[in-house]
């Protein structure tokens, strides 16, 4: 049975206080870098967001960890080395270019996937996504990557989950008990541009795997308790 050991850092503003330029390219067609994989995801997140260089603001506010929804009668996708629960009445959003993406025809340079998986509610307000990454697109290293905490500490590695300009409400690492030890998952809540993210990132072999769970603020209140149980929810394989 897994154990749920949620850590909280001492003290949570920390956890951004540390001003860095960072580039998230909201726009379409965004020029890689090893900082920015997480923009893949954030088209989902935060569509049409511009681009901003500046750290995240904290609310003390808000609720950190309010609630987390019992999930195991979800039901639970399976993807390439994850795992995670959909919300009741989701439906599968990804497009065909999704599934091509990925393969190699002829010597042709291979497109990333933009999303491992997507799926929203029906009025498509509420969206829940998946994507996986190398590790080395986040931080060169020289050994490669088995552990979140490979790629720095819950307040370091918020510099590359949390776009500049949000409002960040939450921060934790989450423990998960396996076979062969604890697993590692970096979990952040924060607000920006009128919407609401939860994200959970985790990595295994190398491949950084995020979900995030969004909505508008406006239906926070309601579905977040939902929408942080769905991205909680992530186990990677």
């Amino acid at each position: 049975m897994a154990i749920l050991n949620l850590q909280t850092p001492n003290p949570i503003p920390a956890i951004i206080t540390t001003t860095t330029t960072k580039h998230f390219p909201f726009a379409s067609n965004p020029t890689p870098s090893r900082r920015t994989f997480f923009l893949s995801i954030a088209i989902a997140l935060i569509p049409q967001a511009p681009l901003l260089h500046s750290s995240a603001q904290v609310s003390p506010s808000k609720p950190l960890l309010s609630a987390i929804e019992n999930t195991k009668s979800w039901f639970q996708f399976f993807g390439d080395g994850f795992a995670i629960r959909v919300p009741p009445d989701f439906q599968d959003i990804m497009e065909p270019e999704d599934f091509n993406a990925g393969l190699s025809l002829y010597g042709d340079k291979v497109k990333p996937k933009t999303f491992a998986a997507r799926f929203a509610s029906p009025d498509g307000y509420e969206v829940l996504s998946v994507v996986t990454r190398p590790t080395n697109q986040l931080k060169i290293t020289f050994l490669e990557a088995q552990d979140i905490t490979d790629l720095g500490s819950l307040k370091d590695t918020a510099k590359i989950f949390v776009p500049g300009g949000a409002t960040l409400y939450a921060a934790r690492s989450i423990k998960i008990k396996e076979d062969d030890g604890f697993r590692t998952y970096y979990f952040y809540e924060f607000g920006r541009d009128e919407q609401h993210i939860a994200l959970v990132a985790g990595v295994n072999s190398g491949k950084a795997i995020i979900a995030g769970a969004t909505a508008p603020e406006s239906k926070w209140d309601s579905d977040g308790v939902k929408l942080r149980s769905a991205a909680v929810s992530l186990k990677l394989l």
